[in-house]
C-alpha cells in the first residue's frame, strides 16, 4: 500500500527525532533518502549508516534551509546522486517559546527564516523536479499552534502558518502535475524536548490530551509514508493533526 521503492525523498531535519523517524520508515518501504541536516552531521551520517545497514539508500547532505542558494545547490546534489526527486519532508523547525511582547526582530527573523522561508526555499528549488515527477508529493511538518495558536509561541506559529497556506497554494498550482501538497500538525512530541522538563511537567502536560500521553516520532513517520505514496494520491491541500486530541478543531 505504502511502497516507495524506486521513489527519491528529501527529509530537512532529517537527522533527528521526528525527522530520523521519518527518513527510516521512507527507506524502510523503499525509497532513497537525503537526510538533510545543518548541525548535527553525527547523527544525521548514523540514520544514513542505519538506513544502508539495513539495504536501503541514503545520503546526509548539509545545509542550511534558510538560504536559498544553498538550497538550490543542495537540491542539485541530490538530482546528481540520484537522479530526481519525488518526495519533500520540510520538517526542520526553529521554535523557541518567549512572550511576544518581550520578543525582538531577531527573535522573529530567526524562527520565520527556518520555518517559513525554509519550506519556501526548499518547495521552490524542488519544484521543478517533482512536477516532473509525476508524482511529487510536499508534506509539511509543524506544532498544532500554527492552527489553534498558542501563548509564547506566536512566531513559530505564524512562521508555520504561513507554510500551511503555501501547501494549500502549492497543491492548487501544482495538483494538475500530479503534486500533492499537505500539512500535518503535532502535538507535543515527547523526544523533541528536553527531558528533564518534560519529566517535571508530564503530568500537567499529558491533561491537555484525550489520550493520556505524550507523542513520539513513531507517531507521526506513518502518516508521513502514506501521504508520500500512490495510497496518499487523492489527498492533498489538507493540514492532518497527529496530537493525541489536543485539540479538535
Amino acid at each position: 500500500m505504502s511502497d516507495l521503492k524506486g521513489r527519491v525523498a528529501l527529509v530537512t531535519g532529517g537527522g533527528r527525532d521526528v525527522g530520523a523517524a521519518i527518513s527510516k520508515m521512507l527507506a524502510e518501504k523503499g525509497a532513497s533518502v537525503a537526510v538533510n541536516y545543518h548541525s548535527s552531521k553525527g547523527e544525521a551520517e548514523a540514520v544514513v549508516a542505519e538506513i544502508e545497514k539495513a539495504g536501503g539508500k541514503a545520503r546526509a547532505y548539509q545545509a542550511d534551509i534558510s538560504d536559498a542558494d544553498v538550497v538550490r545547490k543542495m537540491i542539485a546534489g541530490i538530482k546528481s546522486d540520484f537522479g530526481g526527486l519525488d518526495i519533500l519532508v520540510n520538517n526542520a523547525g526553529l521554535v523557541f517559546r518567549k512572550r511576544f511582547s518581550e520578543s525582538t526582530p531577531e527573535d522573529w527573523k530567526k524562527q520565520i527564516d527556518t520555518c517559513l522561508y525554509g519550506a519556501l526555499n526548499c518547495s521552490h528549488s524542488a519544484g521543478p523536479l517533482l512536477e516532473a515527477s509525476g508524482r511529487g508529493r510536499i508534506i509539511s511538518i509543524m506544532g498544532d499552534s500554527s492552527r489553534v495558536g498558542e501563548s509564547g509561541l506566536a512566531l513559530g506559529a505564524a512562521a508555520r502558518a504561513g507554510t500551511i497556506a503555501l501547501m494549500k497554494s502549492l497543491a492548487r498550482e501544482w495538483g494538475r502535475s500530479g503534486v500533492t501538497a499537505n500539512s500535518i500538525s503535532l502535538g507535543l512530541i515527547e523526544t523533541a524536548h528536553e527531558q528533564t522538563w518534560v519529566d517535571a511537567n508530564r503530568e500537567k502536560l499529558v491533561k491537555a490530551y484525550a489520550i493520556r500521553r505524550l507523542g513520539l516520532p513513531s507517531d507521526v513517520a506513518p502518516l508521513v509514508t502514506l501521504l508520500a505514496s500512490d495510497a496518499g494520491s487523492w489527498i492533498t491541500g489538507q493540514v492532518i493533526s497527529v496530537n493525541g486530541g489536543y485539540s479538535m478543531v
